[in-house]
């Protein structure tokens, strides 16, 4: 006799975007508030990690939140403070990974403790991924310290490292129990990686909110030129979008289509094919150029469009260009290695490949397959205006 026996049932996430300043100042109590709120019969423990970049441009930050700690119930602060190398390092090195294990171990990091990662989307990324395999599961927090993960990667549920030189090939899904931005990062902000993360936000803006875009394009000097309160305004709309599109589709990406990855199927590849020197906010400056000059090509996008979208892109002072995308003059039928990324996006995204173009300056469209040709051609545009653009700008 056969039998069966069926089963479903929900899970339901809620956590906070918190936007601050200062978070770790005596007179702040908005993460001792959080923990005040979380009261258990056994008092939690809280394992910090620190991207090591923060720490040489907040010298003395280590020490203020060791005092901040001193004032607050709910947690017991883990005296040792880790210092985690950021960047993709941090993504490309299975021994951070082991070293944040090891610390849960020795110090008796249980499910109902915490681990903070305070640092760059990559940081967040492992150290989210250390808390998940980590007694199955273990709650993180994130304080993002940089444009790009304040407004983009530190709002989502995703964590993962590189492996075998491709990017994200292992993670998981699992949700923070809460995100803190505090501003004050964002001034020590070296110039490449506060212009990288307008990137993301240009993204979403793209494929979601053209009066985002048309925005972002009239205060492009200004974001340039590091203006504070512009930036935080491009911040929270940028983090509110991204949130109401994970909350209103498919937050653990059980299909193939991932409209936030506009961009970025070249991204990863330029990412990989440059060993990583190409930062992910400027590989997907150059991922939204390519795919919105190849919107047009194909007839989706008008050539107008399509040309602002790169003037815009440059006006703030991103790339549009690299040179790992020039054909090879010598052989132009030679298979171009950045094609392959389409293959490997493909295969990441679980299922028929499927790719965010754009129809309109604000509106997206999932399309199933890439003409390499066209790809190509997009490429050899870009270079042009590249090479014409920083002429200009002698």
């Amino acid at each position: 006799m056969e039998r069966k026996i069926g089963q479903s049932f929900a899970v339901n996430y809620h956590y906070d975007i918190c936007f601050t300043e200062h978070l770790f100042r005596p007179g702040n109590r908005l993460l001792a508030a959080f923990f005040a709120g979380k009261m258990a019969q056994a008092t939690p423990k809280l394992l910090i990690t620190v991207d090591e970049g923060v720490i040489h441009h907040h010298p003395g930050l280590i020490g203020r939140i060791k005092d901040y700690f001193d004032t607050v119930t709910g947690v017991v602060l883990i005296d040792e403070v880790m210092e985690i190398p950021g960047g993709e390092v941090s993504k490309n090195t299975p021994t951070v990974i082991d070293r944040i294990i090891d610390a849960v171990d020795r110090h008796g990091v249980d499910r109902h403790s915490y681990i903070m990662a305070i640092g760059g989307g990559a940081v967040l990324d492992a150290v989210g991924y250390a808390a998940t395999i980590a007694h199955r599961g273990i709650r993180h927090i994130r304080v993002p310290t940089t444009v790009l993960s304040q407004n983009d990667s530190g709002m989502g549920v995703k964590n993962g490292i590189n492996y075998r030189g491709k990017k994200n090939f292992i993670g998981t899904f699992s949700p923070p129990v809460a995100v803190f931005n505090d501003r004050a990062f964002l001034p020590t902000l070296p110039h490449r990686q506060w212009l990288g993360g307008i990137a993301e936000a240009i993204k979403v803006a793209l494929i979601k909110d053209r009066d985002f875009f048309e925005w972002i394009a009239a205060n492009a000097a200004r974001l340039h030129d590091r203006d504070n309160g512009v930036m935080d305004e491009l911040i929270y709309r940028c983090a509110e979008l991204h949130l109401q599109h994970i909350a209103g589709t498919d937050p653990f990406e059980f299909g193939s289509s991932r409209p936030l990855d506009f961009g970025h199927w070249s991204a990863h590849k330029l990412e990989q094919l440059s060993r990583f020197d190409v930062l992910h906010g400027e590989a997907v400056s150059i991922g939204i150029a390519l795919d919105s000059v190849y919107s047009s090509l194909t007839g989706l996008l008008s050539r107008p469009d399509a040309d602002r979208i790169v003037e815009v892109l440059q006006a703030i002072g991103l790339p549009v260009f690299h040179p790992l995308l020039e054909v090879d003059s010598q052989d132009p039928e030679k298979r171009h290695p950045l094609l392959d990324g389409l293959e490997e996006f493909r295969e990441h995204l679980g299922g028929r490949l499927t790719v965010m173009l754009l129809e309109g300056i604000g509106k997206g469209i999932e399309v199933h397959q890439l003409d390499n040709g066209s790809v190509l051609q997009a490429a050899a545009i870009l270079q042009h205006r590249a090479t014409k653009h920083a002429g200009l700008s002698c």
